[in-house]
């Protein structure tokens, strides 16, 4: 268990207990946790058989009653297509979710470094022509990554 990592044990009476704060938690509260980084390792109390799966699909199930996550012909889909489709579902959808987080995390870099290079305008004014036209390319990068968070948007129905 990493230091970052909260251990919950579930009793037999679908408790949840937060050995690390020494009380007990909700489904919301489990999901906050995860919101602010925190790894969560759920077990039973009585087997310590790991629960955090199943557990961690609850917490989106719980999100699912108020938005509708997943479309009721999509879910249909999954359940008649059995494990084959399962598997491919749950591989595509952790690739998808890595590539977005990296064009997030590239965007919000290329918009620091677009910052970067207003702050070095002012200080480095007989270099003018230099700047704006490395700004220019930061912005058509910022463009580009742009787009491509939106592609990925759209194929995961976002």
């Amino acid at each position: 268990m990493t230091e970052e990592q909260v251990l919950i044990k579930k009793y037999s009476n679908r408790k949840l207990y937060d050995l690390t704060r020494s009380r007990y938690v909700t489904l919301e509260e489990i999901a906050e946790l995860i919101r602010q980084g925190r790894q969560v390792k759920i077990v039973d109390a009585e087997t310590q058989e790991d629960l955090t799966n199943i557990t961690l699909v609850q917490v989106l199930l719980e999100g699912e009653k108020r938005r509708n996550l997943l479309p009721v012909p999509f879910l249909h889909q999954l359940i008649k297509y059995g494990e084959i489709y399962q598997d491919f579902f749950r591989q595509y959808l952790s690739s998808s979710m890595e590539t977005m987080i990296s064009v997030q995390r590239e965007a919000q870099e290329g918009v620091a470094r677009w910052a970067t290079l207003g702050d070095r305008k002012e200080a480095v004014p007989d270099r003018e022509a230099a700047p704006a036209e490395t700004a220019g390319n930061v912005k058509a990068e910022l463009d580009s990554l742009k787009e491509k968070l939106r592609e990925l948007e759209k194929k995961l129905g976002l």
